[in-house]
């Protein structure tokens, strides 16, 4: 069994990142907080997840977005059998729309 990612230390991230009130408030707090890799890497499985959503293959997510077969395999499983993340932020963007 893996890791738990419920702890005190991640809930108090959450809730920080709940105070964040713009995209310039999250741009300053996630370039602090990742590396530019790591968040590289967070943008690029958050766009795999919503091409996914809206149906294209794996050979066109893979072409938009140079993200590895592993990688979108991983978004997929996580959009089909996760927690309802991708799904639940995608939706609201959509809405939003």
């Amino acid at each position: 069994m893996g890791k738990s990612v419920h702890n005190e230390e991640t809930k108090k991230l959450m809730e920080g990142i709940l105070k964040l009130q713009s995209v310039d408030e999250c741009y300053a707090f996630f370039e602090d907080l990742c590396t530019v890799n790591e968040l590289l890497s967070l943008g690029q499985r958050f766009e795999v997840a919503n091409m996914l959503r809206n149906h294209k293959t794996y050979n066109e997510v893979a072409e938009a977005t140079g993200a590895s077969t592993a990688t979108i395999s991983r978004v997929n499983r996580c959009l089909n059998y996760g927690t309802d993340g991708y799904q639940l932020v995608l939706g609201r963007m959509e809405e939003d729309k």
